[in-house]
């Protein structure tokens, strides 16, 4: 890990998991001498008594229920207080995350000179056929449109909540931009975007016990696409025409405009011509496909780009 415990700093959002608290803290303990509890307006209280054997637990309270990204964003505000503290956890409070990671984690801010560090679910089979199906083909499918989304190609497994990231990278960070619900971590790595910043994945399963999920699983598609395309929209905006102008915008400029064009054109022509009992001219056609094909062209290129430039990760065995 090569981080001393006091570097480490852990937070720990917390919500209806009393069975499971004290047995997080107690493995995060074995790794940190700051951790933080935010109590999201959980309907079960914490075991304060239980609670109080471990040095170095910080408690806090959110006034009203903000979602696992808003408490997680309350403990990063106050480790960026911390001077002593350089690398952040992030570990859910239902013990589903393996803390023999943790030091992996931290190794690729320490060692790898990676600025972001996460697990991946979808690398060892094994874990990959005990995963409940629906949370399986839920992830495999957001993780690629979260790949478009973010702009890192290379990651997968978004929606993995263990991770760790360099505190220097937080404190120039916009954390209201961050969701405060479960698009949380993709929304994070969105932003890690503009920083060009390294990411690890480390190899991981997944724990599933008798913790009951908060998440509604027939909001998440709603919710991760309307939040993906804003986040994919924003990214190409920013990227290419506010904060650099490359040959990528010039495949997304004349890519975008020859293919609507294109598709406009012959639609026009097409319903013009139909409505006169017409058939629509050979010439007409091939102008308006020809004009599809190059801006489909174009647009490719583009993501190829767009790949070739995506941040670096890291894969770890």
């Amino acid at each position: 890990m090569t981080a001393p415990s006091s570097h480490i700093g852990i937070v720990i959002p917390y919500y209806n998991a009393k069975d499971f608290i004290v047995s997080v803290v107690r493995k995060a303990a074995m790794y940190s001498t700051h951790i933080v509890i935010v109590n999201d307006q959980s309907k079960e209280p914490l075991p304060m008594e239980a609670l109080k054997e471990f040095k170095g637990v910080t408690i806090l309270d959110n006034p009203i229920n903000l979602g696992v990204g808003g408490a997680t964003k309350r403990g990063f505000e106050h480790f960026l207080t911390v001077d002593e503290v350089k690398v952040i956890v992030k570990l859910d409070a239902d013990d589903q995350m393996d803390t023999n990671y943790l030091p992996e984690l931290v190794s690729g801010i320490t060692q790898d000179n990676c600025g972001f560090a996460k697990g991946n679910r979808f690398r060892d089979f094994k874990a990959l056929k005990e995963m409940p199906k629906g949370r399986r083909f839920g992830n495999l499918f957001l993780s690629f449109l979260s790949k478009i989304a973010t702009g890192y190609w290379g990651c997968f497994d978004f929606n993995n909540g263990y991770f760790a990231i360099n505190k220097k990278h937080l404190a120039v960070m916009d954390l209201d931009s961050l969701s405060n619900n479960y698009f949380f971590e993709t929304s994070l790595i969105s932003s890690l975007y503009y920083q060009q910043v390294k990411i690890k994945e480390v190899a991981m399963p997944a724990i599933y016990g008798g913790e009951t999920s908060n998440m509604n699983i027939l909001k998440m598609p709603f919710l991760f696409s309307a939040n993906l395309l804003k986040k994919f929209v924003a990214r190409i905006w920013k990227a290419y025409f506010v904060y650099d102008f490359n040959i990528g915008t010039l495949y997304i400029t004349f890519g975008s405009l020859l293919f609507s064009g294109g598709l406009i054109f012959g639609g026009i022509s097409w319903y013009q011509n139909a409505s006169q009992g017409e058939l629509t001219p050979t010439g007409t056609i091939m102008i308006s496909t020809l004009l599809v094909i190059l801006g489909f062209q174009l647009l490719l290129q583009a993501v190829q780009f767009d790949i070739i430039n995506s941040p670096k990760t890291l894969k770890d065995a």
